[in-house]
């Protein structure tokens, strides 16, 4: 194997599969030689295929990506560096700004890939490389000193909802306001989007994916959460994974098998949405 090489370790499958997706498009000469689902995994691959390049997300079950890197020793550290991958808002990853690390926000975009990619390959170019385990134990001690402070960085879920009362900060749920605000991810960017902008929510294994006609983010929190925040007049489930903005919906059919979809009105992406609606949440939708 000529090119250089790397290990992906990201517990979402579709998020792996995408990541990967995207490293082949933009850098066809990199090999991922391991797609790992849990830190353990991902350590032991690391030190067994001594990838060029290691992408670690930074929430995976055992180890965290954090435990995986502390845990390498300064000869089995990836030549070309680490990537994390995560979910945390731009104020959580500063300590990521340095020539030895980067980092990429959930979802990963393509500019930012980009940016990435050109780093990894001046290291890898590089004649004699700085020395990055060294900066490496630099950035992590910098990182859970950040992460362990009071106020500091949090996850999507943690801060992803804006309203005049969050959802269960008060033991009268009629008292509580509908949220207004979700603040997501898109790339490296954190976006406060309008709860009217959205089309519909899709829960995604850990993560919601929050669908408007320009874009698609992701948020982590439970669908059965987001739900309970949002307006009920506006706002309803239609699946065990999907709630729909009811002021979005064009038109209600059934299909030959007396299956119930709704589609919306807005297109995304240029394509017309079809959402299926399960036989638990069909009578809302009778009369109709």
């Amino acid at each position: 194997m000529n090119g250089p090489t790397a290990v992906i370790a990201e517990d979402e499958p579709l998020l792996a599969q995408a990541l990967q997706r995207m490293l082949a498009a933009a850098w066809p000469q990199l090999s991922v030689v391991n797609v790992a689902h849990d830190g353990e995994s991902a350590l032991d691959a690391i030190r067994t295929l001594a990838p060029d390049v290691a992408f670690l997300d930074i929430r995976m079950p055992g180890l965290t990506g954090l435990q995986v890197a502390e845990r390498l020793m300064p000869g089995e550290v990836p030549r070309g560096g680490i990537v994390f991958v995560t979910a945390y808002d731009q104020y959580a990853v500063e300590a990521f700004e340095t020539e030895a690390v980067d980092y990429l926000l959930k979802p990963v975009v393509p500019q930012r890939l980009a940016r990435c990619i050109e780093r990894l390959r001046a290291r890898l170019a590089a004649s004699s490389p700085a020395p990055v385990a060294e900066e490496l134990r630099r950035l992590l001690a910098r990182l859970d000193e950040q992460l362990g402070a009071p106020g500091g960085a949090q996850s999507d879920t943690q801060v992803g909802m804006h309203s005049g009362t969050l959802p269960g900060t008060q033991s009268d749920a009629s008292t509580v306001a509908p949220i207004r605000f979700i603040r997501a991810s898109l790339g490296d960017v954190i976006r406060q989007i309008p709860v009217s902008e959205v089309l519909y929510f899709e829960a995604q294994d850990k993560y919601v994916s929050v669908v408007t006609r320009e874009s698609t983010a992701l948020v982590r929190i439970a669908l059965t959460d987001l739900l309970a925040g949002l307006d009920p007049a506006r706002f309803a489930q239609i699946h065990r994974s999907t709630i729909v903005n009811l002021e979005a919906i064009d038109t209600i059919r059934r299909d030959f098998a007396g299956r119930t979809f709704v589609h919306l009105r807005e297109t995304v992406g240029g394509r017309e949405v079809k959402l299926a609606v399960s036989r638990a949440y069909s009578g809302q939708f009778k009369g109709m």
